[in-house]
């Protein structure tokens, strides 16, 4: 396993290369037509503003996700979301149920400081969140210090694990970026309990 990201409390861990370029590029182009991509209203400050990217739920049918007041239904997987998270099952030892795909256009598209904490994960989720496409920085800071800040470019075909009490302690981030980025795909696998 890499070497733990974060001082104190919580766990990542990142693979720059933990999936092959042509399996990665071959999972891109798949998912840019298999999946089906929704922009979607979402409330932050308590005002609604459409998400600044394109968001997809797939998974158990049986189980939504919700998050800032926004409830998704599950898509059931595609081939190519069974087949990545077979491998990540595989890795991880974990039976995750879900998948919530992010899709950003370009670098306007953008998702504000926020933790995966809510009650349906569970109090010490896994996350393993799959990058594909061009690559976009993501940035962790402490929660209640909101210091340090932690930047990591996520590659094509990199894997980020978060663990243990990571959601807790820590929130995380892909600012906006006035460079010239194209499309990124991320796949955040997790266990969404009833």
């Amino acid at each position: 396993m890499s070497e733990n990201l974060l001082p104190g409390e919580g766990e990542a861990y990142f693979y720059g290369d933990f999936f092959g370029q042509e399996e990665s590029d071959r999972w891109l182009a798949s998912l840019r037509e298999e999946i089906t991509w929704k922009q979607e209203p979402i409330r932050i400050f308590g005002k609604w503003r459409m998400q600044p990217r394109l968001t997809a739920l797939y998974g158990n049918p049986r189980i939504p996700y919700t998050y800032s007041r926004l409830e998704m239904r599950a898509n059931p997987f595609t081939p190519t979301l069974a087949e990545i998270r077979e491998r990540l099952m595989a890795f991880c030892g974990e039976e995750f149920t879900h998948v919530l795909l992010n899709l950003y256009r370009d670098g306007r598209d953008s998702m504000g400081w926020h933790r995966d904490n809510e009650p349906s994960l569970g109090p010490l989720p896994l996350i393993a969140s799959v990058s594909l496409g061009d690559t976009r920085e993501f940035q962790l800071r402490h929660y209640a210090g909101k210091k340090p800040k932690i930047k990591l470019p996520l590659t094509h075909g990199s894997l980020l694990l978060m663990k243990g009490s990571t959601q807790t302690h820590w929130e995380h981030q892909i600012p906006k970026t006035a460079k010239q980025v194209g499309e990124r795909i991320n796949l955040t696998f997790r266990v969404i309990k009833a």
